[in-house]
């Protein structure tokens, strides 16, 4: 069985119920009922039978000067030394000696999402994880220690939603994986993770995914009326949703955008990679309509470029202002748009896709390491000129398409 981590200070801190309970190899703290003081205990197996040995009270033996001495004893102890002898036993009340528990399923959640929240995209991602293991998984095995989960307990969270719900199913399964596979590398549990996919696949049916839903798009031919119909508008969202629509980007870069990421000399805008959905810095070129944008009549070039009235812009402002012109539409579904004017451009692939800041799969993306930033540039500045309905085919341009 795999060896069990110790508690940290911190984690010893918090433990206020009254027993014994275990902290590290041969390490215990007991808590009493009746006053709440708390003391080290070591314990050690003597002709079968166990023996508690007081090592200090907590306030006054630092958790480390405890784990000293109770590695100490115990190494003694191997080596046939009777430790008490130089101890005395102290006597702990049977009723509240019990075999310390693993931390449950919830315990093990929470220390999950903290260690690796950092390294998650942003906090939708976290809120999504702390989500389906709250309302799913919590409310059959969140109490349950970990080392005492087993499939039944698995198989009651996704089966009742494994084909009503196939994907949260999906997700939910992998997250309950990956909290008990962590478990097991810290040593809260043993044995075989009863969450993985090659656990229960012959216990649940198989579920047909749901068809794929794209985001509707406006069609390209009516680009140019929107830009305009969005211009006569004058407002900071239809503005933001025009740099949006500009820049082929997403919702959340126009909206976190700031004049320190504008370069107006070299007429770029770089994306830091935090606020990228690939995690990667992403630099655009900019178009003289898109330069135009940021010509504030106050002059001011600090903070974000387009702020709305308590800070920065609402989610759903775009998204709204482009309702109110076109039903159904979503901004995502520009970069839909713009993609289909590409094809009919006939701009090479590796160009659109490096424009949309999408991460070319397979061979092709691992040796195409550029990001073809020049041979972008023409291809905004006609996508730009296209809305505005000054642009033609980009005939001229077959050198680019073809790179």
């Amino acid at each position: 069985m795999a060896r069990r981590r110790a508690l940290s200070a911190r984690e010893v801190e918090s433990i206020k119920t009254s027993g014994v309970h275990w902290v590290a190899q041969s390490l215990y703290m007991q808590v009493r009922p009746e006053n709440g003081t708390r003391s080290w205990l070591f314990r050690c197996s003597i002709d079968g039978k166990n023996h508690w040995i007081g090592l200090g009270a907590c306030r006054d033996v630092p958790l480390s000067d405890a784990r000293d001495e109770a590695d100490q004893l115990r190494i003694g102890h191997r080596r046939g030394v009777n430790p008490l002898h130089s101890r005395m036993p102290v006597p702990v009340q049977p009723e509240d000696e019990h075999t310390p528990t693993a931390p449950t399923f919830r315990e093990c959640a929470e220390a999950y999402i903290a260690s690796h929240a950092p390294t998650w995209k942003n906090n939708k991602h976290i809120a999504g994880w702390e989500r389906s293991l709250a309302d799913y998984a919590g409310p059959v095995m969140g109490s349950i220690p970990v080392d005492q989960i087993s499939i039944d307990h698995v198989m009651k969270v996704v089966e009742p939603i494994w084909l009503a719900k196939p994907e949260t199913a999906r997700r939910t399964l992998s997250r309950i994986e990956h909290v008990i596979a962590w478990a097991i590398a810290a040593g809260h549990r043993a044995g075989d993770n009863p969450a993985t996919r090659e656990a229960v696949r012959y216990l649940l049916p198989k579920a047909n995914r749901k068809r794929v839903r794209h985001h509707p798009a406006v069609p390209v031919s009516e680009m140019p009326a929107l830009m305009k119909e969005l211009e006569a508008l004058n407002s900071t969202s239809s503005e933001a949703l025009q740099w949006t629509i500009l820049t082929a980007c997403r919702t959340g870069e126009t909206l976190g955008a700031e004049w320190s990421e504008i370069d107006l000399e070299k007429r770029l805008w770089t994306i830091p990679a935090d606020r990228t959905k690939t995690g990667k810095e992403h630099v655009v070129p900019l178009s003289t309509t898109a330069i135009c944008l940021l010509e504030s009549p106050t002059g001011e070039r600090t903070g974000l470029l387009f702020p709305g009235p308590k800070g920065r812009l609402g989610v759903m402002a775009m998204l709204q202002c482009l309702r109110g012109l076109r039903e159904g539409a979503t901004v995502h579904g520009m970069r839909s748009t713009f993609r289909d004017w590409c094809a009919e451009q006939g701009i090479s692939r590796e160009l659109a896709e490096r424009a949309l800041a999408h991460i070319v799969p397979g061979v092709e993306g691992a040796y195409l390491r550029s990001d073809l930033l020049e041979q972008r540039r023409p291809i905004m500045q006609s996508w730009a000129d296209y809305c505005a309905g000054t642009g033609t085919l980009m005939q001229d341009e077959s050198s680019i398409a073809s790179t």
